[in-house]
């Protein structure tokens, strides 16, 4: 990890996306707490809040991939955070003039927005300042940054939420996204990094070239059918985002705990994130000693059971011993899903490919949260929930099993027949040149 840090451009764009990401993962907490405690008899609202931050993908998914590989991605990751925080100053305004809340939301749909441009530039520019050997230590770092936001977040935005209100907490997401706007203006990153497909004008961008360029990479997507077939089970992943976006809040609040739940729900942030730390260092070893879709797939059966286990919990303190079993698996997961993707996508191709993975979760992911707020609690309850994540978590894990291991084969037989086919079309090469040279 340390070699990760001594490249200065990476340090300064790692503290730049935690600051922005922890500031909104508190004041997101906070915001929720704010709805729960005053609309506690219609919790639809907290659910609709939290599809604020997923539905916006529908919207922007055709533009984000092609932005970041035909425009400096440095500015455009620099720009949506100096957004952010002009956005979030609008929010503080509107809550402290207690406006009609769907304009709130409106808000937090339009920073939402944003915010989708900044995570492909970001990832895009890491994959160009990393090697590649360092694209899973890079992933499992990541990981541990989670379970840190996990672990503090939802309790800091609880505390700050206590003390300050959620006019301080959304304070706190200004804030965060100015530090990281001010740390990404003093970044230095080659050019060929920024702008890999050379330098492009805002008024060359037409709808057509942009359809082309998603169309392409979804191309690029079906031809390697190792990648295809990794993203095919992001469809179900976003189904499970959805549910576990706001499922933790509404069983300790209408289930287990009752009007204790901010304690609870705080509780359940600690047991993640103190699980995702300690299994993303035991990830770091898995991802080493094994093949990346052989963790991947032994991972997703051992959470499906825990996810099991957390539908049929009795008490707050069951459910969050399964939760920190649950996040012991789910963090070499994600190393391996993480540290694998860089591999198999072209530097210049992986704004195209992000422009795919997006809309493909976050469209699960708010389908999930709108059944969520329109048939909690009359249809759907918590405990059904839990079984259908379990549920699509082993169909997932199903999905790999059938398709991972015999596609990494076809991959590393082709390699093989690459490397033996090079020496072969070198030997006449050097021959020709061979003879070249003695008639000469």
């Amino acid at each position: 990890m340390i070699e990760l840090f001594r490249n200065r451009t990476f340090a300064r764009l790692f503290f730049a996306t935690v600051c922005s990401q922890l500031a909104a993962t508190i004041g997101m907490m906070a915001f929720a707490f704010y709805l729960l405690d005053r609309f506690s008899s219609q919790p639809a609202y907290a659910t609709v809040a939290e599809m604020m931050y997923s539905a916006p993908t529908l919207l922007v998914f055709l533009f984000v991939g092609v932005f970041a590989d035909r425009f400096d991605r440095k500015r455009i990751a620099e720009n949506s955070l100096w957004i952010r925080a002009g956005l979030s100053a609008l929010i503080v305004g509107a809550i402290a003039s207690d406006v009609w809340i769907p304009m709130i939301f409106l808000l937090l749909f339009l920073r939402s927005a944003v915010t989708k441009f900044y995570y492909p530039a970001e990832s895009a520019m890491l994959q160009g300042i990393l090697h590649d050997s360092q694209y899973v230590r890079a992933a499992g770092l990541n990981q541990s940054i989670m379970g840190v936001f996990m672990l503090f977040g939802t309790g800091l935005g609880a505390l700050v939420y206590h003390s300050v209100g959620v006019l301080g907490a959304v304070t706190v997401d200004l804030i965060g996204f100015l530090i990281g706007a001010l740390l990404l203006r003093g970044l230095r990153v080659p050019e060929a990094v920024r702008l890999p497909n050379g330098r492009s004008r805002l008024s060359s961008l037409r709808l057509p070239s942009v359809w082309g360029d998603f169309r392409e990479g979804l191309r690029y997507i079906l031809s390697r059918k190792l990648l295809a077939s990794l993203l095919a089970g992001f469809i179900l992943f976003g189904l499970i985002n959805g549910c576990f976006a706001m499922l933790p809040m509404l069983t300790m609040k209408y289930k287990l705990a009752g009007e204790n739940y901010p304690f609870y729900v705080s509780m359940f942030s600690v047991f993640m994130g103190v699980g995702f730390l300690i299994g993303s260092t035991i990830g770091s070893v898995l991802v080493g000693k094994f093949a990346l879709h052989k963790v991947i797939i032994a991972c997703m059966s051992a959470a499906a059971v825990c996810v099991f286990g957390l539908g049929w919990s009795t008490s707050p303190w069951a459910y969050l011993t399964f939760t920190f079993v649950a996040a012991l698996f789910l963090a070499p997961f994600n190393i391996a899903i993480g540290g694998w993707l860089p591999k198999l996508v072209a530097p210049e191709k992986m704004g195209r490919v992000n422009a795919w993975i997006d809309p493909i979760m976050m469209g699960g992911q708010t389908l999930m949260l709108g059944l969520i707020a329109w048939l909690f609690p009359s249809l759907f309850s918590v405990e059904g929930l839990h079984l259908f994540i379990g549920a699509l978590l082993l169909v997932a894990a199903a999905i790999y099993l059938a398709t991972l291991p015999r596609f990494v084969r076809e991959e590393e037989r082709e390699a093989a027949s690459a490397v033996a086919a090079a020496p072969a079309a070198a030997a006449p090469a050097a021959a020709a040149a061979g003879s070249t040279a003695v008639s000469g």
